[in-house]
């Protein structure tokens, strides 16, 4: 069985660096920390406010993974905001994306809460999927845990889709946890019968990781940020990381 990936989001090492002019914390410096203690990948979601990640902190990562082949960077945005141009400058500067991951979020929005909705949002995404197959770069869709919507995202044009974890790490530890887990499965069957790969993210942390792995088949990629990046302020970087892969092998074992 191929162990799930883990793919560190940096926006906060960003949010933080950017209440001062010092350049401190260093997104790169903390994306290679994470490589080198075995993160699969790095994810970044640059919002058009730039408040976290700017378009200098995405060329700059882009170009630290063409020292890393055997590892992934994510871009993860509302494609129809600024996600798309972001990608092209990427790949004309001859720099790596190896998927993005399509958010439905607003401008102003706190944190991503909901994934795309179908049949309705289906004529808007498809030549979005469709140009970034152009381009060599494989397409997730944030997506509910709804196993009927997933025939319709494969139907898009998607490869994957990222499930939207936050029902599950909030029924954590309360008497809805396992009917959460149960529904998060039906969605990633579904999804595979459907023919997609399956991600998953949104508060995903150490206590609640193995339990989700185990429970949901398939889940090719773990992307974590807030929860993450928080231990690190505890742990560092390398021990945070080797943490949450602990967590991936032991629901593998």
């Amino acid at each position: 069985m191929k162990t799930s990936s883990l793919s560190v989001n940096l926006n906060k090492v960003a949010l933080v660096r950017n209440t001062r002019h010092l350049g401190i914390p260093s997104v790169t410096r903390a994306a290679t920390l994470c490589l080198q203690a075995g993160a699969g990948g790095i994810t970044v979601h640059p919002r058009p406010d730039e408040r976290h990640i700017r378009p200098d902190d995405v060329r700059e990562l882009a170009a630290l993974m063409k020292a890393w082949p055997d590892r992934e960077f994510n871009v993860e945005g509302n494609p129809f905001h600024n996600l798309m141009d972001c990608v092209r400058d990427l790949l004309a500067r001859q720099l790596p994306v190896h998927q993005v991951t399509f958010v439905p979020d607003s401008q102003g929005q706190f944190t991503s809460d909901h994934g795309w909705n179908f049949p309705a949002d289906a004529p808007a995404l498809r030549p979005l999927i469709a140009q970034a197959h152009a381009w060599g770069v494989r397409v997730s869709l944030f997506m509910d845990a709804d196993p009927a919507a997933m025939a319709a995202a494969k139907a898009v044009g998607a490869d994957r889709v990222e499930l939207y974890t936050e029902p599950y790490a909030a029924a954590w530890g309360t008497p809805e946890q396992g009917a959460q887990l149960a529904r998060f499965a039906q969605a990633a069957q579904a999804a595979l019968d459907a023919g997609l790969g399956v991600n998953a993210g949104h508060d995903l942390n150490r206590d609640n990781l193995s339990a989700f792995i185990r429970a949901v088949p398939g889940v090719a990629e773990v992307s974590i940020g807030h929860a993450l990046i928080s231990d690190a302020l505890e742990l560092g970087y390398s021990a945070t990381v080797q943490a949450y892969v602990r967590c991936i092998t032991d629901a593998h074992a």
